[in-house]
């Protein structure tokens, strides 16, 4: 018998994975695709398809935007990034409201999200540097 225990796949050499903001974007991605597995099924192709994805385009502008040349098309990719986390935090507001989330799940996404948006900030004003650019 052959054992289907899933193995992360390997990233090697990517330069995203040395950025904190990317990291954090990626465990929220992670967090809301658990929480949403427990959202009504009704809300399949709605609510948990648009958390999702808002989710994960805040961890995928940054990786697109860290493979691009240049620090205003960085920039752009931050940006896009951090419209993405306030999405979800409208999301999280949203099924809160709804009673899709437990008090303790609500408060570990934000937690988690308000983390995201602090790094991602953080990097888009180091990317930012010289206005020049």
């Amino acid at each position: 018998m052959t054992s289907h225990a899933r193995k992360p796949v390997r990233l090697a050499n990517k330069p995203y994975e040395r950025l904190k903001a990317w990291s954090a974007c990626h465990g929220l991605v992670v967090a809301i695709y658990r929480a949403t597995d427990t959202w009504p099924r009704r809300e399949l192709y709605g609510l948990t398809s648009q958390a999702r994805r808002a989710a994960f385009s805040a961890a995928a502008n940054i990786v697109e935007g860290s493979a691009r040349r240049g620090r205003r098309e960085f920039r752009r990719f931050l940006d896009i990034a951090l419209g993405s986390l306030a999405e979800v935090a409208y999301i999280i507001y949203l099924a809160d409201e709804l009673g899709y989330l437990r008090p303790e799940a609500r408060d570990q996404l934000d937690t988690l999200r308000e983390h995201a948006d602090r790094l991602t900030w953080g990097l888009y004003e180091a990317v930012r540097g010289d206005s020049r650019a």
